[in-house]
């Protein structure tokens, strides 16, 4: 087992940066900013006498001119192309880096996030030059490539993030080892961590025995206890955890000696299986035996604004929260109609280090260093000519410009508006009912959400990352105490923003301009067609007309909650997690592109 690759000349490693493909990385991430920053209302582009846009930097020395199209929900659709960059009168190269010292005031950027921030920007730079450098595939290639090489073939990331990869803590050799879109094999290290210290809980009907037997089989299992006698060790005293190998590497053997020293952690070496990083980073498909489930590591990386570990108290009440929601989509007629699944978190592990606990409060990234989580996977769920994508794929463009989305609905051979409607009933009434029934929010984001395709069209969906990702808002709300902690106390004018912050403006805005790029379906008519599936939804659900009269989704306007403001403001932890609806940031309104349909 070794750290990085060995034995490849060391320019391999950076080959993919190239003054070409840094070029194209920096004006594909201009033009991003300019998008979003726009949206967000930090910054004001100006209308030119050509029909261009234009906007200046903080000293005014710097005018950056484009062309651009204006969308439902305050959408900036940039050409990348027509973006150029002027000071004192003449063209200059567009560099992202200066574009964030150039707007640094409008953008809000203190004197200790600028520097880390554009290490964020630099690590997606990289990563754009890498997606660049890779094989072309086209979308209309792409649908038939398989539900792996879709979740590694994503070249943008979060839509609405424009340091979205910024995966601090990285090197180039475990960004080549592990990052998504570098479809490297891995195999996860395995610790062997006593029982003094760590926890198993499990699902019903699943138990720590059968579950690893069913993971590692019983030729590995040996070999791990083995391992262990050979130091006098009882493996019985101790639970196996899956380890991400940077976190290993990086984290654990030197920031937990301590524990390892002590025979409290006891490293037993590589797993036989091959996983794939998935677009989470942190979260791996067993590629081996694609029916066992994912597995879920903690990761001391920061990304997008939080470091991603996973905490070991969090993990206890995982199972039994994933176990509660399955039960109640399988007991609701609604849900169950529209085909609605979850891969649940089966079983989670999770090891205190007691006095990193002592010097720290329980939102520490010192507490959430070793933990994992194990998820079903969504092979096994599949029918006859059924296959899997992740919905984040609905937003991504070929290096030709073609939408995947548009290449999926050309597929199917539907109209695209019966696709949409197909989607919808999948993806958003689900969302809708979930809210209106049981005051119950998802973080329903592309990376959350699995497709079920048949010929293209969608069949059904498959939501996932439940456990710390779902929260009922009712205050009067009976759940069960191990489930207890998914309660949230968010204020009433914030509630609907859970659908038409997180879905509307934060994807089918996206998804839109896409589509209606591509030619497929014009933009009126694909929020005809969403109000249409809305108005569906609540027809057939009179009981709750109440609550549609109380959160209106076709009100005529909605709050603008910025992401990249968050970012902009704290990128080591975007939001406080102990009141997460506080820390919104909350800018002016958004006109509802549903209001009047």
């Amino acid at each position: 087992m070794t750290p990085y690759p060995t034995g490849a000349p060391l320019p391999d490693a950076v080959a993919h940066l190239t003054p070409e493909h840094w070029a194209a990385a920096n004006r594909l991430l201009v033009r991003k900013a300019l998008a979003e920053f726009a949206h967000e209302r930090l910054i004001t582009p100006e209308p030119q006498d050509d029909g261009r846009y234009a906007v200046r930097s903080d000293d005014g020395a710097v005018e950056y001119r484009f062309a651009a199209r204006r969308r439902a929900l305050d959408h900036w659709e940039v050409d990348a192309e027509s973006v150029t960059r002027h000071r004192n009168g003449s063209e200059a190269p567009l560099r992202a880096l200066e574009f964030f010292i150039e707007f640094r005031q409008a953008l809000g950027l203190s004197d200790a996030i600028l520097p880390v921030y554009l290490e964020e920007i630099s690590s997606t730079l990289s990563g754009t030059c890498y997606k660049l450098a890779k094989p072309r595939i086209t979308s209309a290639e792409l649908v038939d490539a398989g539900f792996q090489a879709i979740e590694t073939g994503m070249t943008e990331g979060h839509p609405c993030f424009v340091a979205n990869n910024g995966r601090l803590g990285f090197g180039v050799h475990e960004y080549l080892a592990f990052a998504p879109e570098t479809a490297s094999p891995v195999r996860l290290v395995w610790l062997a961590a006593h029982r003094s210290r760590a926890a198993f809980t499990a699902g019903a009907g699943l138990d720590y025995e059968s579950l690893l037997r069913s993971e590692l089989g019983e030729e590995t299992l040996a070999r791990f206890s083995k391992t262990l006698r050979a130091q006098d060790l009882d493996p019985d005293d101790y639970l196996l955890i899956p380890v991400h190998p940077w976190q290993w590497w990086n984290k654990l053997a030197v920031t937990f000696a301590a524990e390892v020293a002590q025979k409290h952690l006891v490293c037993l070496g590589e797993g036989d299986d091959e996983y794939l990083a998935q677009q989470s980073i942190r979260t791996f498909f067993n590629r081996s035996a694609p029916e066992k489930h994912y597995v879920k590591t903690a990761l001391s990386v920061v990304n997008m604004g939080f470091m991603r570990g996973l905490s070991a108290a969090y993990m206890e009440a995982t199972p039994a929260i994933n176990d509660w929601l399955a039960q109640l989509i399988d007991s609701d007629p609604v849900l169950k109609a529209t085909g609605l699944s979850v891969i649940r978190e089966r079983a989670a592990v999770g090891y205190r280090h007691l006095e990193y606990e002592r010097a720290t409060d329980r939102y520490s990234p010192y507490r959430k260093m070793l933990a994992a989580l194990w998820r079903e996977s969504p092979v096994p769920s599949l029918r006859e000519g059924e296959s899997l994508a992740t919905m984040a794929s609905l937003l991504h463009v070929d290096h030709e410009g073609g939408s995947f989305a548009a290449a999926l609905v050309e597929r199917s051979g539907l109209a695209p508006a019966e696709w949409l409607r197909r989607y919808l009933d999948a993806y958003l009434t689900p969302l809708l009912h979930s809210f209106y029934a049981y005051d119950l929010v998802f973080m329903p984001h592309g990376e959350n959400v699995i497709l079920v395709l048949k010929d293209g069209a969608v069949q059904r969906a498959v939501f996932k990352d439940i456990a710390e990702e779902i929260a009922v808002m009712d205050p009067q709300a009976v759940l069960p105490p191990a489930v207890e902690r998914i309660r949230v106390e968010v204020p009433e004018d914030m509630k609907l923003l859970s659908v038409l912050t997180d879905v509307f403006d934060c994807f089918f805005r996206f998804l839109a301009a896409n589509l209606a790029t591509a030619g497929v379906i014009g933009e009126e008519d694909f929020w005809r067609t969403v109000a249409e599936r809305v108005r569906a939804y609540q027809e057939a659900t009179p009981e709750l007309a109440d609550k549609f009269r109380q959160y209106d989704l076709f009100a005529p306007e909605f709050a603008l909650s910025c992401l990249n403001r968050l970012q902009l403001r704290n990128n080591q932890q975007m939001v406080d997690l102990a009141d997460p609806s506080g820390a919104l940031q909350l800018v002016g309104t958004l006109r509802n592109p549903l209001a009047g349909l």
